[in-house]
Parts: C-alpha cells; structure tokens; sequence
C-alpha cells in the first residue's frame, strides 16, 4: 500500500498531486474571473468502507497539437489544422487542471489522448507534464502517426508500428498496469479500439486475485444504452432519442458487441462484486450510468474544454 507522498514514484495509473507546480497565474480564458472558475468539473462519489478516503482529479482527452518546426510537412500540417480544432489552449487546460488538483485532491488520473497524434514535440510535451509514475492509460490518438495523412487500422499491427516510440514516452505498462492505494487497486488498461485481448484479461484476473477493490481506468467506455444515446446527441445531433430503438451500434460499441473476447470480459466485470468503479473518456462529454450491481461508469468530458471530475473515494 502506497502514502500520498511514495505514490509519485511508482505508478502509472495517478500522480499525487503534492509534486505538482502550481500554474494559477497561468493566462487566463476569463482574466476578471477567479483562478479556476473557467474548469467545468463534476463531483462524483464512490462508496467503499474504506478506512482512509481520498480523491482523485479524473481529466481524459487533453489532445496537445505541437510539432517542433523541423518536424515534417505533415506535422505541421495536422498542427496547423488540429489546433484549431482543439482551440490551442490545452497546455493551459492541463495546467490550470493540475494546478487546482493540487490544492484540492490528492491524485490525478487521466485517461488517454492526452497528444492528439504523435510527434518528437508531443512527446515531450508528455515527458514535461508526466514525469515517472503519472499518466493512466492510453487513447487511440496515443497511436495515430498522422491521422488521416496514413492509412491506419485499429487493430494490434497498426499499433506496433509505433507502439516502442509510445512505450518510451510514457514511463508506465501500456497495456495494463495496477498499483494499491489505500486499499484500492486502480488497473488502467489499453482498450483505445474498442477491444480487449485475451492477454489483458487474463492479468486482469491476476489484479482481481489480490482480492482488492478495483477501479478501472480506460479511455473508451463500455458502451450501455443510455451512454450510447448520450453519445450519439452529441456527435450526430439533430434527434432527440426520447422513445424508440436505441441507435445503432457502429464503432466501439460494434466492436464490444462482435469482439468474442471483449464481450465476454465485459459480461464477466457485471458479474464481479471487486469491480466498484470505470473511469473513462473518449467522448468528449461527461455522462455516467450504473455498469454493474457494485459499479458505476464515469465518463468524463474533454480536458482540452478545461472539463474534468473530482472522484471521492470513501
């Protein structure tokens, strides 16, 4: 079991927050207003018995758009294009993110696209923010070399085209990796296409040996009706979705219903009583729903719109 203070130095899922600088005079998107009344966080509280409570800042999808200028002609490119998409303040979204994490939780978890496709300076920009023991667990975007400038797959080969250089920049298991902190076990997996391997599960059940509470940290949400819906509002607006059949499933969602080995992960985590929380991202809204009988699912909105959640653990 690790201290506040110990917790910096060996995880990869949470960073405790009493290293962290402090940027609250960091230029602000409201300049008459108070230091971080332009976040937009959530509250949400997880009940476990536990004898030492906590709470963690969860942020997801930060999506840093740099390249350094000798970089090639398609990273600049996707630079010039993808900081206008984004609005060129998430440096100062994660900052400003942080910098209230430190005066009001005691770790952060931030689950996945914190670049938005890779490059030497995104790169660094990871290296700057999530020393040794930080960062959660990876988006699709971790893995995209140059968006829609390559042909790209979601599939395994296409993440081991880059998956040493990924490796390197992120001092954590990208796979899967778990730590105990206060007697909570948080594992934060890989599952950035949708899908989970064989390999996963089996070393998750290795974490759900040790008989411990677990969180999960991912960045694509398991997919219920009621997520879906939300998400569908909010990437294809246009319907209400008050009555009627769910949409249809297409992407992710596809892919948990039809992948064999992640459906049948996902059947198994309803039915097990350590799972208490999922902490995800990926669709740039804050929405929640009831997973499981002992867990609920909290999906986070974007970072790089200064959205984040403070989870209390108690």
């Amino acid at each position: 079991m690790l201290d506040r203070r110990s917790f910096l130095a060996s995880f990869g899922g949470l960073v405790a927050t009493a290293s962290l600088p402090s940027f609250a005079d960091a230029p602000a998107v409201f300049p008459k207003r108070g230091n971080f009344e332009r976040l937009v966080l959530a509250y949400q509280h997880v009940h476990i018995g536990l004898e030492k409570p906590f709470s963690v800042l969860h942020i997801s999808d930060t999506h840093f758009t740099e390249a350094y200028p000798d970089e090639d002609a398609k990273k600049q490119k996707l630079k010039e294009v993808r900081t206008q998409t984004f609005g060129g303040r998430q440096e100062e979204a994660l900052r400003d993110s942080l910098a209230w994490a430190k005066l009001n939780v005691d770790y952060v978890v931030h689950t996945g696209d914190l670049i938005d496709w890779q490059s030497r300076a995104n790169f660094d920009l990871v290296k700057k923010y999530f020393g040794p023991g930080m960062c959660g667990s990876m988006g699709n975007h971790e893995f995209s070399r140059y968006m829609w400038l390559e042909k790209a797959e979601n599939s395994e080969a296409y993440k081991d085209r880059s998956r040493k250089e990924v490796a390197a920049a992120y001092p954590f298991d990208i796979s899967l990796q778990s730590t105990v902190v206060n007697g909570v076990n948080f594992v934060t997996l890989d599952d950035v296409y949708g899908y989970v391997t064989a390999a996963q599960v089996a070393r998750f059940r290795a974490e759900v040996a040790k008989g411990l509470p677990i969180v999960l940290c991912m960045h694509v949400p398991f997919m219920s009706e009621h997520i879906w819906r939300a998400d569908m509002k909010f990437w294809r607006p246009g319907k209400k979705f008050v009555g009627g059949p769910v949409p249809e499933a297409t992407g992710d969602y596809l892919v948990q219903q039809r992948d064999v080995v992640t459906r049948d992960f996902i059947a198994y985590l309803k039915t097990e009583p350590l799972l208490k929380a999922i902490l995800a991202g990926h669709l740039h809204i804050t929405v929640q729903d009831r997973f499981s009988p002992t867990a609920m699912q909290y999906v986070v909105g974007g970072n790089f719109m200064f959205h984040g959640q403070e989870v209390l653990f108690t």
